[in-house]
């Protein structure tokens, strides 16, 4: 079956291009089944195909959140990057687990994005009175970006198309485009949306498009403040953030400005900063304020100096402490480029313990995007990320496991393998927002060397692996219990 899906895929291939220039609509239609987006990036010519690759419909780590448990309904709702039965399109797709009758909804094709891109992924939030907001994103300024809203609380069937606007010089604008958007919510203040601006500026070694780090609020969801900027340093960032009570803080890496090639593929060091006050300031973990946005690679918000070990920072994961300490996950290598050249890849956290950045080693893997997620409780810290090598070795993605720390993240246990002798790489598990036991990491699985189907996966807290219906003849479906023995 799956070889069959490959063939009629790969023949209908130059449609996925074609689509590029379709229009995107909103469809609020019911799909048979849950298949996640397929996507590459990056073609390297030699076994490993591409940069990365495989089953992303939970990709990027500079999204969030990809599910959110609202405990009055013990349901949580989820979106992920979703396609057709040819896998020519991305749909943005939404769905909900109902934890107490232990079934999931059939999945709700909210829009098509008309890309094939998955950076498109969509971001999901549920505000005080139940609305679900989808948030689509889009890859650059070539394509607009939308935000949609349920017509009924907690009712994932009918999405409206949200009017949204932005102040910008003192006019009020549409805001139509945004990038890598990491949306938080706080039922007084609302919305604060951290993201990628994207600026043509001249540096050194000539004109670059950069990637700028930014952040705005809104109060309705409908009007949005002016875009503000965290940091503008040589040709960007990529931020990964997360929220503790009225806290959110945001870590971020720097693209060096280079006189050949990307300064994206040499990405280096590591940055925090945080705000209690809904972006209106700023601070470092010792508490200073810094002037923004950070223009200098030398600043206070330095957590600690990769460049001048020579090493590429990729971040996966920001959470809390019980006093609102961050906790960052993330790996370092040499090199952008898949393959054994290039060696494995170090896991770290880094802790701030209040007085200082603690920096301890977790294990390694072998690709620089095997994005995982970190869950840190009073007695017992975890992360869920796919460490162990899958079918596809030196490839985006892999085998699932469970680690574990019991002394504050100074030494971790490998827990439990979540997943074992599985067909495709298993990539990008997700934390939800107020995690459930029941549904506590959201991901997807794909070959990361070729193109193929892509299933959605979701674990509990045990470890246990069930995977959504791929075909669904009835509203409501028990998903399929996949792994279960450690």
């Amino acid at each position: 079956m799956r070889k069959v899906f490959k063939v009629f895929v790969l023949t209908l291939f130059p449609l996925l291009v074609f689509s590029q220039t379709r229009r995107a609509q909103l469809l609020n239609s019911q799909d048979d089944g849950y298949r996640g987006i397929w996507y590459q990036i990056g073609p390297t010519g030699n076994e490993y195909a591409y940069k990365y690759s495989g089953g992303l419909g939970t990709y990027p780590s500079n999204h969030y959140p990809f599910s959110v448990y609202v405990k009055e309904k013990d349901k949580t709702f989820f979106c992920y990057g979703g396609t057709d039965s040819a896998g020519t399109t991305l749909y943005h797709q939404v769905g909900y687990y109902d934890h107490r009758s232990g079934m999931v909804s059939r999945p709700t094709i909210v829009m098509d994005k008309a890309t094939g891109d998955a950076h498109d992924n969509p971001v999901i939030q549920v505000d005080k009175d139940g609305y679900i907001w989808l948030f689509s994103t889009s890859h650059g300024t070539g394509r607009p970006s939308f935000i949609h809203k349920s017509l009924k609380p907690f009712d994932i069937s009918q999405f409206e198309t949200v009017r949204a606007t932005k102040q910008e010089n003192g006019r009020t604008v549409a805001m139509d485009n945004f990038s890598y958007l990491q949306v938080y919510y706080h039922a007084e203040r609302g919305f604060l949306g951290l993201f990628t601006s994207y600026e043509n500026r001249k540096l050194r070694f000539g004109n670059k498009n950069t990637r700028n780090i930014a952040w705005m609020t809104s109060k309705d969801g409908i009007h949005w403040s002016d875009w503000k900027f965290i940091a503008k340093i040589e040709e960007g960032h990529y931020q990964t953030s997360g929220q503790w009570k009225n806290r959110v803080g945001t870590s971020f890496n720097y693209h060096p400005n280079l006189a050949e090639g990307e300064g994206l593929d040499h990405r280096t060091n590591i940055y925090y900063l945080y705000t209690d006050d809904n972006g209106q300031s700023w601070k470092a973990a010792s508490g200073k304020s810094p002037d923004m946005p950070l223009t200098t690679i030398s600043n206070e918000a330095l957590v600690y100096d990769y460049a001048a070990e020579g090493l590429n920072v990729y971040i996966n994961d920001l959470n809390f402490d019980r006093k609102g300490n961050p906790v960052i996950l993330y790996e370092t290598g040499k090199g952008y480029a898949p393959g054994v050249q290039n060696g494995l890849k170090q896991w770290n956290v880094a802790y701030w313990t209040g007085q200082k950045w603690r920096i301890s080693r977790v294990t390694s893997s072998d690709h620089n995007y095997d994005m995982g997620s970190l869950y840190v409780a009073k007695d017992v810290w975890r992360i869920i990320a796919p460490t162990e090598t899958g079918p596809q070795s030196y490839n985006a993605g892999g085998e699932i496991v469970m680690w574990e720390s019991r002394d504050k993240g100074v030494t971790w246990t490998k827990q439990k393998q979540m997943t074992r002798n599985s067909l495709f790489n298993h990539s990008y598990p997700r934390r939800p927002v107020n995690a459930d036991k029941g549904f506590y990491a959201f991901w997807a699985d794909g070959n990361a060397r070729e193109r193929s189907a892509s299933s959605l996966y979701f674990a509990d807290s045990d470890g246990k692996v069930y995977r959504l219906p791929a075909k669904m003849d009835r509203d409501f479906m028990k998903p399929e219990l996949v792994f279960s023995k450690p």
